[in-house]
């Protein structure tokens, strides 16, 4: 079995994601948000004017099958000078850009030299940014700005509205047996992928099994006080009802010192409110898919399995 599977969002959670996937298939497509517009990648980004290269950067090396050195090589971070806080995988991306004078021939090529097993596409080649409206009535513009204490977001829009997405992008939707949304930040990182012209369209109208997996944490901010359920009410009103059909959710318990030190940043577990969400026709999946580290994520291995099993269903 070598299942065709599109992932789908950005920032840490689809590396991980991804870093399980690719034991199990070959044929992965990473479908990446590119509308960071902070740190390394906000600034190549601004002063390149070239799409911000981070999260193409980590999807790339967690489907690379390549020797630890390059890895550390492409993440590595200068600490002096006038490239200090710069990543050598971000600059690598944009001198390709610039010699090839095409971004997206510049991670194909750079997918070649890291030897990865898929295909890692941004999900647009417009210059996009993100603006929120909050429930107060503001807006505000850029993704690094969205998070802010004490305001609910109501709404996430990219300009231009009709960004276009890549045509190898929806043919890989298309041909699909699996298509997952997610894990990460469910404002910056999944939806505005959703807002990209045609792809909830092409997503809903898939026969691919289409799932999402749920954070395992809130997030300042962003999603502060949000159920399992609220996740999906925020993805279902962004594009519709049909872009989902499985559910999976962490049931493994977040170690109490962990949860200290998480509750501090005003983070908490995500309430998993299955039967709110089987009554709106998704199919629900709980397990114990936590990475027992320092950090609250997602274990690739334990989640990998699980949506393979749901593929074979």
């Amino acid at each position: 079995m070598n299942p065709r599977i599109v992932c789908i969002g950005g920032g840490t959670g689809l590396p991980n994601l991804l870093r399980g996937l690719k034991k199990y298939t070959d044929n992965i497509t990473a479908i990446v948000t590119v509308a960071d517009d902070g740190g390394s990648s906000g600034i190549i980004r601004d002063e390149l004017k070239i799409p911000p290269p981070g999260d193409i950067r980590n999807c790339l090396l967690a489907l690379a099958d390549t020797e630890p050195l390059m890895e550390n090589l492409f993440q590595y971070r200068f600490t002096s000078g006038s490239f200090k806080g710069h990543s050598f995988g971000n600059i690598f991306l944009a001198a390709m850009t610039e010699m090839l004078g095409d971004f997206e021939l510049a991670i194909k090529e750079s997918s070649k030299v890291l030897a990865v097993r898929g295909r890692v596409l941004p999900s647009t080649l417009d210059d996009v940014i993100l603006e929120a409206e909050y429930h107060d009535g503001s807006t505000v513009c850029g993704e690094s700005n969205i998070p802010q204490p004490r305001r609910e977001i109501k709404r996430i829009r990219i300009k231009p509205e009709n960004a276009r997405p890549l045509e190898e992008a929806l043919e890989a939707v298309e041909k699909a047996d699996a298509i997952i949304l997610g894990p990460g930040s469910l404002y910056t990182s999944v939806i505005p992928n959703l807002l990209v012209k045609d792809m909830a369209k092409s997503i809903s109208g898939s026969r691919a099994k289409k799932i999402y997996v749920v954070n395992v944490m809130t997030q300042p901010g962003e999603t502060t006080g949000y159920t399992a359920y609220d996740h999906i009410r925020a993805i279902i009103e962004h594009s519709c009802h049909d872009l989902l059909e499985y559910v999976v959710i962490n049931s493994g318990k977040v170690p109490e010192e962990l949860l200290e030190r998480y509750r501090a940043d005003g983070a908490a577990p995500v309430i998993c409110d299955s039967e709110k969400i089987k009554k709106i026709g998704y199919n629900v999946v709980e397990a114990d898919i936590l990475n027992y580290t320092d950090v609250v994520r997602h274990s690739p291995e334990k989640l990998a399995r699980v949506i393979m099993k749901i593929i074979k269903r």
